[in-house]
């Protein structure tokens, strides 16, 4: 990165449409912050959710998904039931460029409650918002807050460019939008 880097987010993302919508600055009053920080973007978590359940007695089989796995729920906060896990989505959407790579890690506010998120590394040029995994592991029920913070993404920018991109190999995960459960290709 020849610019610091607060400064390439910005232009990756005002001029070359990385990330949208974009947050220029760091949010943090009276929400879990999100958008521009020091090395990185703080990223949101959208008001749709899947969240685990027991009711059918299904097993996870992450080779044939049943979505009887799951229940859906829409709204300004999500209460994720004690040692349980939910899915969610950015309200970001990513375009990454072709030299960088980008991994995402649980922002602490979150962690300190005994909330995990995990999410992949974003591969060069995986298009898509990002669905987030996340687990609460205390015994208590955890409240998850749309529309603000819940992960932070670094960028790691390549000297060159890859020669496979996520895009080229054609990722099933590719333009995903909304919440995407496991896929396994045929």
């Amino acid at each position: 990165m020849g610019l610091k880097a607060d400064s390439w987010i910005r232009e990756k993302s005002l001029k070359e449409h990385m990330i949208e919508p974009f947050c220029e600055e760091q949010v943090g009053r009276d929400v879990v912050s999100y958008g521009v920080s020091s090395y990185g973007y703080d990223i949101r978590v959208g008001r749709e959710f899947k969240i685990f359940t027991n009711v059918n007695s299904t097993v996870v089989d992450p080779k044939e998904f049943d979505d009887k796995n799951v229940i859906d729920f829409t709204g300004d906060i999500c209460i994720v039931p004690p040692n349980s896990f939910a899915l969610a989505r950015t309200v970001e959407y990513f375009r990454i460029p072709k030299n960088v790579l980008a991994i995402c890690l649980g922002k602490s506010t979150y962690a300190r409650c005994g909330i995990i998120v995990n999410v992949t590394p974003f591969e060069p040029e995986f298009e898509g918002h990002i669905t987030i995994e996340i687990s609460n592991t205390t015994p208590l029920p955890a409240k998850i807050y749309a529309n603000e913070g819940i992960a932070q993404v670094l960028f790691l920018e390549g000297d060159s460019e890859c020669e496979t991109t996520y895009k080229d190999k054609k990722g099933k995960y590719q333009g995903q939008t909304g919440i995407t459960l496991p896929r396994i290709l045929k």
